[in-house]
């Protein structure tokens, strides 16, 4: 499908639009990081001059309400001071964890990482080592462009998915409408042919001729009722399926080149099945005839039908090329084909029709270069 150049300036200019305001919001957030942890280390040098007035003073009581009121404050940065004698004290730590040893020195090595170890003097007499770590909304703040990322990941897959949803939506109204109108437009030459039929029976001419024209005219009937069916919820009845694939089979084989060896088996008389006759039987002519063209109009077709508890296995084989394993799946996604010439449209309705209308499986059962089979799994009424 191609977009106009107006649309795609548009989407470009989107796109754009949106980088810009994602990394507009990023550097904003890394800004104030940098401030917030500035701001931080600020506060953590006031704490450790207070922290000096209370050694160089041998009374709590000979401390101003300055420095009382900087360690008041301090209840969220977490910190270890070493004194260099190597007595630790903690501060905003738990105490539990506080008397772990280990785990002391394991915090002294991830503060001194995030945070330069700020060392507390005496007119060049060393006395303590402050360590301290993040708070913990410098930490949630630290965190806070990877949560952003990710929700904005997020609200485009949203998006994506949704658009993707609604253009898949518009083309299987597009598909299904345009199959409609073909099989509206099929009717008005089919009700001639019959009344042409009717004629030719009237001037006697050869039963077999018209014999044959009016099985060709049903065949229309069929292909008709088929696209009219595209796109709305086909009815299902009981049938037997082992008839129903037998006459498919029989049609087909009667119609195809002497070039190509059929076979049928079938280990059950009858299997009653929900089916819609219709789409069924178009469903095993679209396998047969991808088989036909994989083989280039020359090899053995089979059919085969294995009765499995309360399901039925049909599986159409041929002796062609083969698929590739990695193709597997991607064969019944509309528009895949092999073909030089095809739309890649008769598998993925194929998909559609025994498992979305018969609630039934498809899958490749295995191909290789001598050949494919393909198997289709029904349930059976009992």
């Amino acid at each position: 499908m191609n977009f106009s150049p107006q649309k795609k300036t548009s989407n470009i200019i989107f796109l754009i639009a949106a980088f810009a305001i994602v990394s507009l919001i990023l550097w904003n957030t890394n800004s104030f990081f940098k401030k917030f942890k500035e701001e931080e280390r600020n506060k953590m040098e006031i704490w450790a001059t207070a922290q000096l007035e209370l050694l160089k003073s041998s009374k709590t009581m000979d401390l101003g309400d300055l420095t009382l009121k900087v360690f008041q404050k301090n209840s969220s940065t977490p910190m270890i001071l070493v004194n260099k004698d190597g007595s630790i004290k903690t501060n905003n730590i738990a105490k539990k964890l506080a008397k772990d040893s280990v785990y002391i020195q394991k915090k002294i090595r991830q503060f001194q990482s995030e945070n330069t170890p700020i060392l507390i003097d005496d007119q060049g007499d060393h006395l303590q080592t402050l360590y301290y770590g993040n708070s913990d909304v410098l930490n949630k703040l630290k965190y806070y462009p990877l949560a952003l990322l990710l929700i904005i990941f997020l609200f485009g897959t949203v998006i994506f998915f949704f658009f993707k949803t609604n253009k898949a939506s518009e083309q299987n109204k597009l598909w299904a409408g345009m199959a409609k109108e073909t099989a509206h437009q099929i009717g008005t030459p089919l009700s001639s042919l019959l009344g042409w039929n009717e004629l030719l029976k009237a001037e006697q001419i050869n039963p077999e001729i018209t014999k044959e024209i009016e099985k060709d005219i049903s065949r229309l009937e069929t292909i008709t009722e088929r696209f009219s069916k595209i796109g709305s919820l086909p009815q299902l009845d009981e049938h037997d399926l082992v008839k129903e694939t037998k006459d498919a089979y029989d049609y087909l084989k009667r119609r195809s080149s002497k070039l190509i060896h059929f076979t049928f088996d079938c280990e059950a008389e009858t299997l009653p099945v929900l089916l819609n006759r219709s789409l069924y039987n178009w469903t095993i002519e679209n396998l047969v005839k991808n088989g036909i063209d994989a083989m280039k109009g020359r090899g053995s077709i089979g059919i085969k039908i294995i009765p499995d508890g309360n399901m039925v296995h049909i599986l159409v084989s041929d002796t062609g090329h083969g698929i590739p394993k990695s193709d597997y799946k991607t064969i019944f996604n509309p528009g895949f084909t092999s073909k030089k010439r095809g739309w890649g449209l008769g598998l993925s309705l194929v998909k559609r029709i025994v498992e979305e209308y018969h609630s039934g499986k498809i899958k490749v059962l295995s191909s290789s270069k001598k050949g494919t089979i393909m198997q289709i799994s029904l349930k059976v009424m009992r």
